[in-house]
């Protein structure tokens, strides 16, 4: 199992595809390291050779990746907070910060507080009740 990063790639997958596994890199940034990097991208992960594997780790440093990416994004995060900057502030209260509504949607942001109640038949009504005499 070939890793990058950090981060254990999956063997099975074609390179472009398992390289998407690192925190950072999506279609087009995996595509560009392995025309870069002057590999066939349908092949197979567990095919990869130590030497194109060192060619890749060499292209992935120019990015921010992983632990570097995330904490480039936390550090941005924060820096909003400190200063109070409306953004900073919808973090501090975990509600959407880029403009959405929240009066009927935004649940996973809000904590699911809300739970939409379904009708129930008679007999499950009258199963809760005893359950609740017992």
């Amino acid at each position: 199992m070939p890793r990058l990063a950090g981060i254990d790639i999956p063997d099975n997958k074609k390179v472009r595809i398992s390289l998407r596994y690192l925190y950072g890199i999506g279609p087009k940034l995996a595509d560009e390291v392995v025309a870069e990097a002057n590999i066939d991208g349908e092949k197979r992960a567990k095919d990869l050779t130590s030497d194109e594997i060192n060619k890749i780790q060499r292209i992935l440093e120019k990015h921010n990746i992983e632990g570097n990416l995330r904490r480039l994004i936390r550090d941005n995060v924060d820096r909003l907070k400190r200063i109070g900057s409306y953004r900073g502030l919808r973090h501090k209260l975990g509600l959407p910060t880029r403009g959405q509504r929240t009066r009927s949607n935004a649940r996973t942001r809000r904590n699911k507080k809300r739970v939409a109640v379904g009708s129930v038949s008679k007999d499950q009504a009258a199963k809760v009740e005893a359950a609740k005499k017992k």
